[in-house]
């Protein structure tokens, strides 16, 4: 079983860049996908950003055009570009796959206000 661990969360102006991190305990190559989830107080938690090992990405139309998400099978990577941001993207943000079984880390708090 996987584990995911978040980092790169912070809190950051409207209309600043984050960069999230996600390092994975074991190889990533068997997982056709992996991704990025968050959860807002009082929401369930929902699915930001997809990448295949393919290259193809698809992503939350919340997050479109401002959000990049990437992965570096290599090194056991995840990453996610947030940029543009706003309130409403503030969040916990987690790295999962929904290609396998895992366990939810800890996150990495993202929050976004001025």
């Amino acid at each position: 079983q996987v584990q995911f661990v978040e980092s790169g969360g912070a809190l950051v102006q409207p209309g600043g860049s984050l960069r999230l991190s996600c390092a994975a305990s074991r190889s990533i190559v068997s997982f056709y996908r992996v991704a990025w989830y968050r959860q807002a107080p009082g929401s369930e938690r929902e699915l930001v950003a997809q990448v295949d090992n393919g290259g193809g990405t698809n992503y939350a139309d919340a997050v479109k055009g401002r959000f990049t998400i990437s992965r570096d099978n290599v090194k056991r990577t995840v990453h996610l570009q947030m940029n543009d941001l706003t309130p409403e993207d503030t969040a916990v943000y987690f790295c999962g796959t929904p290609s396998g079984y895992m366990s939810w880390g800890q996150g990495t708090q993202v929050t976004v206000s001025s």
